[in-house]
């Protein structure tokens, strides 16, 4: 079996994924921009063969290197990034050269938030009232609607880039006096706090691990202001999470394929809404969050789902509450590096920096602890994150 990773070198976590597929006794061909001695520790080892491309942005790079892989090594079974970034080249190189998974098409639905919220709507799950604005007029119009505060993020985005919390109407105004290069989609703001239901599907679509975590603020907030990352799992889903989560990923028909879907939980009266499906893992170091929550390792669970027909992953439960804190650089704390990492020696699974493509939603240093019980976890936080 022939299996194209795309990026398999970023974030470094994600070379696990190339690394899980050779042991199961993949070809795993490589492309990616660094030379491949400056590759992860062991990602080297487990590639195949590597193509190095000057720019994985540039098409007909990446066409040349799929063209070399299948004249060298037969007909490609599979190519995947597990970045977002990526989807649109991935679902290309797919059409290219025949390979399952993904299309164009696929991505029509499942990228632009206007379309995802129609099927959101069809699969009877409420979501926030939004809708495509082009001009100033349309904006304010729409916020005669909803009011104040409202957000203006674009159609297609990553996470939460260039999303904005628009507060007045100076705000909108100084908003549509830029230009704009992408279309923007408006949204009413929802007071509530920030929920997720992330997991794998198998060949079929059968979701074969599930879980949630929530965040202390929205991710927006915490990307454009900066804030202190604080997140945790959960050990018990709430049923009517599960239920729109389980829902929502039947009817974008995801196989073999990690999902990260957002809802907002309202404060008042604890309602669900949607807001939006990510067709990939969680980013950066969340996915392992994951893993430790549960003793799990979904990098290799994708790998023999990818490689094995007929595999099943085992039954998995949720053991404990896993933790991720983001630090930022320049911010006087309480407890130093060094004091973190010695309190709670028991519960800390992983600390490192955070890449700086990263940095501006996840934080500059990260670390991910577990725990038993949620009590536990607000000890750690309030250690971690108090300020000096």
């Amino acid at each position: 079996m022939n299996v194209v990773m795309v990026s398999p070198h970023f974030p470094s976590n994600f070379a696990l994924f190339s690394i899980r597929l050779r042991a199961c006794g993949v070809n795993v061909l490589g492309i990616g921009d660094p030379n491949r001695e400056l590759l992860p520790p062991g990602l080297g080892d487990a590639l195949t063969d590597y193509y190095r491309v000057d720019d994985l942005v540039r098409f007909d790079q990446m066409m040349s290197a799929c063209s070399y892989f299948r004249e060298k090594y037969g007909p490609l079974d599979r190519l995947e990034s597990h970045n977002e970034f990526w989807l649109e080249s991935d679902a290309r190189l797919r059409e290219a050269f025949a390979i399952p998974g993904l299309k164009t098409a696929d991505l029509a639905a499942a990228q632009p938030k206007s379309k995802m919220k129609e099927i959101f709507l069809r699969e009877g799950i409420p979501v926030a009232k939004g809708r495509l604005v082009a001009t100033l007029e349309e904006a304010r119009a729409f916020a005669r609607e909803t009011g104040y505060p409202a957000i203006l993020k674009p159609d297609r985005g990553v996470g939460a880039n260039d999303a904005r919390k628009i507060s007045s109407k100076r705000d909108l105004e100084d908003f549509f006096s830029r230009p704009k290069t992408t279309a923007m989609f408006m949204e009413e703001f929802v007071h509530g706090a920030l929920v997720t239901f992330d997991g794998l599907t198998d060949r079929k679509g059968n979701i074969v691990f599930a879980s949630s975590m929530g965040y202390s603020d929205g991710m927006m907030e915490m990307s454009g202001q900066r804030l202190d990352i604080f997140l945790h799992t959960v050990r018990k889903l709430e049923p009517d999470l599960e239920d729109a989560g389980r829902r929502i990923v039947a009817a974008f028909g995801l196989k073999e394929r990690f999902f990260h879907v957002e809802f907002f939980r309202a404060w008042d009266d604890k309602r669900l809404v949607a807001l939006e499906i990510n067709i990939r893992p969680p980013g950066g170091m969340l996915l392992d969050l994951y893993n430790f929550s549960a003793d799990v390792d979904l990098y290799a669970e994708w790998a023999r789902i990818t490689a094995w027909p007929d595999y099943t992953p085992p039954p998995f439960e949720r053991k404990y509450h896993g933790a991720f804190f983001g630090r930022r650089k320049n911010r006087n704390y309480a407890h130093s590096h060094e004091q973190v990492v010695a309190a709670f020696p028991a519960k800390l699974m992983h600390q490192s920096a955070i890449p700086e493509a990263f940095s501006a939603p996840m934080g500059d240093m990260c670390y991910i602890f577990r725990a038993p019980s949620l009590q536990e976890i607000e000890e750690i936080a309030r250690y971690v994150l108090e300020r000096a």
